[in-house]
């Protein structure tokens, strides 16, 4: 498996100054949707943020998707040793590392920019400081709406009034004390008078006691009541005082119903928006639920927990049925292609300089049909060079395929016929090896108007490749080994909740030399998987094996006397042996019914592709 992850920066590394980890940066896989399913991403981790981008060259573009990992949650998948998931409350990211050595590079590097980004660590304070929630809580008042303030001006104005009685109570309250204590004084000099009288009827004294002096707070000694104190007590205005004091206790108690009247307005219109507050919620719980439940009647779910595997949460019901809508949905795209095609006008047919056209006239132009004029031919045609690296696999794999792919039901093969429709019938041969299906499948056909070297030629030729087969995706040749063997690699098209898979294989065409005048003349097709240094295995699909022969015999039936043979004298019979191991997890109860329903759709579907490539062209033997 190629290197696929490649950081910036250790997990352990931290800046000195600021006290941050570094940068991090790397390829992870990065879970799309059920389509796509796994693709490689370019993900970088920095300054509390996990941001992904297509690639490394285009982060200049902007990042896809970000995460702020303060309230993150990192979970390294149970089953899955390369694959660990980024939470923040309903978003969630799959990601698959490369390996479980960078998986756990990637947790503690995650992990490490979490416990730096909050505000409890000693980093943390020194790198934000504490004038952040004076800051905040300054910045709350300013960012109030007017409508608020709005909201809350007369309150604030009943505030202010109660502010300003309460300080003229408070100055009446000094007022009124005074005058209280000078009353209270005055009694007592009264008292204290009428007993000294009595006293100095007794005791007549010639000096005043320092009783007559009252001590006020400062220390020094004033009289109590001069000749002239009355005035003093009557130089308060009690009546008015007392009027001003009830004045102000009235207003300040009128203040405070109304205050009283405008919190009580206020707890209703809270409580109002509470209702309103807690009505919604329950409404978006109810949708949730409701969400929740049809989720789980659908045949569609989210995430990789739900593909393919040995610990997928979909049954193999489940798993069969959402395996045969998506092959409807296929056929139903593929039928619409179709049709649009039969609209079109037709190209005019092929010039002289077409490929068929350097054998000119068919060879059965001037002279009977015979065999053994045919051999000559079909020598000069496919001598070549055609040996390379491969060749003994491909002759072992030759052989076999000659030795048992054209046998009938029964025989050493053991095919069993399992359905039978018109000229097209399919056999099978149960195979299982470590508990994988590994089930040949063979279809037969025959096919009107085309010879077998026409039907190997369009199955081997690259260039119209993706004319006829619907379910790649993409491909490229890896390498040509000579001008009948090329290496090839493709991806096939994801039906959910199949995991994407790749291919990487040799794909061969030769002729089968007759050992006497009377077998038909013989092509095949053989693709078999090989591995390639360029090619390597990639965690984003899961990688095929096959063993594939297409092998086609030519049937003539000669025209009578001296008439030139046509298309309309001959036919091909079409033997398509499949020997697939489709790797990682697949049930043997989805795979035998899903290529039992494939092979024989894809047999007719190429047998007519051939059938009008052929129209009007010179036959090729």
């Amino acid at each position: 498996m190629s290197e696929k992850s490649s950081s910036s920066s250790s997990d352990e590394d931290v800046d000195p100054e600021s006290g941050q980890p570094l940068e991090l940066g790397g390829v992870l896989s990065k879970w799309t949707n059920y389509i796509h399913g796994w693709q490689d991403r370019w993900v970088v981790l920095k300054n509390n943020t996990l941001s992904y981008y297509k690639s490394e060259d285009e982060r200049e573009y902007g990042c896809r998707g970000s995460l702020c990992l303060s309230k993150a949650v990192i979970t390294p998948h149970e089953f899955d040793e390369c694959r660990f998931d980024v939470s923040v409350n309903d978003s969630v990211w799959y990601l698959r590392a490369e390996d479980p050595e960078h998986r756990l590079q990637w947790i503690e590097s995650i992990e490490l920019h979490k416990a730096e980004s909050g505000y409890g660590s000693e980093t943390s304070l020194r790198r934000h400081g504490s004038m952040l929630s004076l800051t905040s809580a300054a910045s709350a008042l300013s960012s109030t709406s007017t409508s608020s303030f709005k909201k809350g001006h007369r309150l604030r104005e009943k505030f202010a009034e109660m502010e300003t009685f309460r300080d003229i109570l408070c100055r009446q309250v000094d007022t009124l004390q005074k005058y209280f204590d000078s009353c209270a004084d005055a009694v007592s000099k009264d008292e204290f008078q009428r007993d000294r009288e009595d006293d100095d009827d007794d005791f007549p004294t010639s000096a005043r006691p320092d009783s007559e002096y009252n001590h006020n707070n400062n220390g020094s000694k004033e009289k109590l009541f001069s000749p002239a104190s009355p005035k003093g007590i009557n130089g308060i205005d009690f009546k008015g005082e007392a009027i001003t004091f009830k004045a102000t206790t009235a207003g300040i108690l009128s203040t405070l119903s109304h205050c009283i009247e405008l919190m009580t307005k206020r707890e209703d219109s809270w409580q109002k928006r509470l209702d309103k507050e807690l009505e919604k919620r329950r409404k978006v719980e109810d949708a949730y639920k409701s969400a929740v439940n049809e989720l789980k009647k659908k045949s569609h779910y989210g995430g990789p927990d739900y593909e393919e595997g040995p610990n997928s949460l979909i049954n193999e019901e489940e798993f069969f049925d959402a395996v045969e809508a998506a092959l409807d949905r296929q056929d139903k795209i593929e039928e619409q292609c179709q049709s649009e095609k039969v609209r079109k006008p037709r190209l005019t047919l092929a010039s002289p300089s077409d490929a068929y056209s350097t054998i000119g006239t068919h060879r059965f132009a001037n002279k009977p049909y015979s065999h053994s004029s045919s051999l000559s031919s079909i020598e000069l045609i496919s001598a070549s060079d055609d040996i390379h690296r491969f060749s003994p696999q491909v002759e072992e794999t030759v052989q076999n395929h000659m030795a048992y792919s054209i046998q009938e039901e029964g025989g050493g093969a053991n095919w069993q016929l399992v359905a039978e429709e018109g000229a097209m019938k399919v056999y099978r041969r149960e195979v299982e090896e470590n508990g994988i299906v590994l089930d040949p499948l063979k279809a037969t056909h025959a096919v009107k108007g085309v010879t077998g070297h026409e039907v190997c030629h369009y199955f081997w030729d690259t260039a119209v490749r993706l004319d006829w087969e619907t379910t790649v995706e993409n491909f490229h040749v890896v390498e040509k080994l000579s001008d009948n063997a090329v290496i090839v690699y493709q991806t096939h098209k994801t039906v959910w909740p199949v995991a994407q898979r790749d291919v990487l294989f040799l794909s061969v065409i030769r002729m089968i030399p007759p050992r006497n005048e009377s077998e038909p003349d013989t092509w095949i097709v053989c693709n078999i998987s090989v591995e390639h240094d360029d090619v390597p295995l990639t965690n984003r699909c899961v990688r095929a094996k096959l063993n594939v022969a297409m092998i086609c015999q030519t049937l003539v039936s000669p025209p009578e006397g001296d008439k030139e043979i046509s298309r309309d004298n001959i036919s091909c019979r079409v033997s398509y042996v499949a020997n697939v191991n489709p790797g990682g997890w697949f049930p043997a109860s989805i795979l035998r019914p899903v290529a039992k329903r494939e092979y024989p759709k894809f047999l007719k579907r190429f047998s007519s592709y051939v059938q009008e490539k052929t129209t009007g062209k010179p036959i090729l033997f």
